[in-house]
């Protein structure tokens, strides 16, 4: 009699999460199935649909997570200190970077895989955190910021991050050049406020 397989009731949304997030690391959302992750998780997919509607609706419970973290460290330097306005939003620029090179991974999920197949679930959860750093970014400008200029801020954090992405173990590594490229920025919306 061969060994009882993990039913839906022994199979927790945490432990699918963990092991999903794990498989669409090492392999992308493309090459992943809902079949696939119960194989590994050694159930039936069905006790996976149990949980999630969808791969896109597991995909986005995983990328959520990393949202959450963002948006807390963001509401962190938002509540820390009462820092002049250019340094808040260093603050701010800098701790968006740390973030994407201490979690590339989880980054990676959630800024670069599965944007056409997840569509609005990871958009969503991208919008919110971006609406909250241009709001952060606008709160903390000696003048108005044209919505363009905040975008372009933001974009070229992301390409810094994608440029570094699995170059470097972590944000210590460059750390000088992320705070160059910071002020680099920062110069730039100083440049578009004169206008």
């Amino acid at each position: 009699m061969s060994p009882r397989k993990a039913g839906r009731q022994e199979l927790t949304r945490d432990s699918i999460v963990y092991k999903a997030r794990e498989l669409f690391i090492e392999k992308g959302y493309q090459e992943l199935s809902v079949r696939s992750i119960a194989k590994e998780l050694e159930c039936s997919h069905g006790a996976i649909y149990y949980h999630f509607k969808n791969k896109a609706a597991l995909f986005y419970a995983i990328v959520d997570e990393g949202f959450l973290a963002l948006n807390k460290r963001i509401e962190e330097i938002l509540g820390e200190g009462q820092e002049q306005d250019k340094q808040k939003q260093q603050r701010l620029m800098l701790a968006f970077l740390e973030f994407g090179l201490n979690n590339q991974s989880k980054y990676e999920m959630m800024f670069m895989q599965g944007k056409k197949e997840v569509g609005g679930l990871s958009h969503e959860a991208a919008n919110h955190s971006y609406e909250r750093f241009a709001q952060a970014m606008q709160t903390h400008s000696s003048s108005l910021l044209k919505a363009s200029a905040v975008m372009s801020a933001f974009i070229s954090l992301h390409g810094f991050i994608s440029h570094y992405h699995g170059i470097v173990k972590g944000y210590e590594e460059v750390k000088t050049s992320a705070e160059d490229h910071v002020e680099f920025i920062i110069k730039g919306l100083e440049n578009e406020t004169k206008f």
